[in-house]
């Protein structure tokens, strides 16, 4: 998995073993990695973001190298399992994605799945979310079915939220009622990216560490209640979005409309303690709409302690943990969830929630490359 942070590749090896045609399986992760972006292709990575001069040829130079880079993480990976490409089924990779455009009928994620297949001897399952675009859904979030199968309780709502670039809540309802609730999900809106780029803009480093410059300011309420007036956050869900949505070419719209009605020019530090409380506001939010009873939190921005002490502030009582406390590193999850997605993907099972993307149904998710022939004998 490599996200809307855009700061690197994070692989797990899995074994997974289903139980039934829905899900519930048995899973356990023997081995992870993470291999950051060099520079160059982080920058390159970036500009897509934005339509430019020869944007093809760019995007196929990309995807290549990501491939390449897939390819290490997928080795370093089972160096650290233990264990060699001929025990690994396959692998399910999500791909970069620089366009999220649902309403639009696409979304696109980069990758070079034939050069990654040759570059690991492996088969690749890849473009998970196109056919649930094609259905009439937003290919987003993917992740609350793969929750769902392996964080439900009994007794209790949990909301599982992952916070990367762009950050993303799934509501599992207690199934000890034996009632037939649907899990929800949906785009929450920013986590780490408008933190990321501000403070790359401002103090040179890719990312706030700890959150500590955001902690040295003090929020704004009038700019965050302007941020907040963007229609994405009253949209019901279900609903997505992305880095083309939420960038700094939308921190900077605001600010200025903000500036031309205040006349108030805020530090850059009030600035970035300001999105902090962006997107702790709409996390904890989501969860307080969800009436979760436990909260569990995976992703970079677990990492950010500034970030997760206001999201702790804005829900007392909550018992408010990382996903390591029901069994999965907070820096896997989603990489195990597109695993268990291409496992999906080679079971004939569908991989999408209708009631999360708004799909018209549910579909079996990805694409399939097998130039070595690996998985003939499985079919």
């Amino acid at each position: 998995m490599s996200g809307t942070s855009v700061d690197g590749v994070d692989a797990v090896v899995l074994s997974i073993t289903t139980h039934g045609d829905v899900g519930f399986p048995t899973l356990h992760t023997i081995g992870s990695a993470s291999c950051a972006f060099p520079a160059h292709l982080r920058e390159r990575i970036q500009l897509l973001q934005t339509p430019a001069h020869d944007e093809l040829e760019r995007a196929a130079r990309v995807a290549l190298d990501l491939a390449r880079l897939y390819a290490r993480a997928a080795h370093e990976t089972m160096q650290a399992a233990g264990c060699t490409a001929d025990q690994i089924t396959a692998i399910g990779a999500h791909g970069q994605t620089v366009r999220h455009r649902p309403t639009d009928g696409y979304t696109i994620q980069l990758l070079n799945a034939a050069q990654l297949a040759e570059s690991t001897g492996m088969a690749v399952v890849h473009d998970f979310r196109p056919p649930d675009i094609a259905a009439g859904g937003q290919g987003a979030p993917l992740v609350p079915a793969f929750h769902a199968a392996v964080f439900g309780s009994p007794e209790h709502t949990r909301a599982i939220v992952n916070i990367g670039g762009i950050a993303n809540i799934s509501v599992l309802p207690a199934t000890h009622t034996g009632s037939a609730l649907q899990v929800l999900g949906h785009d929450t809106g920013p986590g780490n990216t408008l933190l990321d780029a501000w403070h790359e803009r401002h103090q040179g480093g890719a990312f706030d560490r700890d959150g500590a410059w955001a902690a040295s300011g003090t929020p704004d309420q009038p700019l965050l209640e302007r941020m907040l007036a963007d229609p994405y956050f009253a949209r019901r869900a279900p609903k997505s979005t992305g880095r083309d949505e939420f960038n700094l070419s939308w921190v900077d719209s605001t600010l200025e409309h903000y500036q031309s009605a205040t006349q108030r020019l805020l530090s850059a530090a009030d600035i970035q303690a300001t999105l902090s409380e962006l997107s702790a506001h709409t996390i904890a939010q989501a969860c307080q709409e969800a009436n979760a009873s436990q909260v569990f939190l995976c992703g970079g921005g677990v990492f950010n302690a500034d970030l997760v002490g206001r999201i702790r502030s804005r829900l007392p009582g909550c018992n408010l943990r990382t996903t390591d406390a029901i069994g999965i590193e907070p820096m896997a999850v989603e990489a195990a969830a597109f695993a268990w997605l291409a496992a999906r993907r080679l079971d004939g099972l569908p991989g999408n929630l209708p009631a999360v993307t708004g799909a018209s149904a549910s579909r079996v998710l990805g694409s399939i490359t097998d130039p070595l022939g690996r998985l003939a004998p499985h079919r």
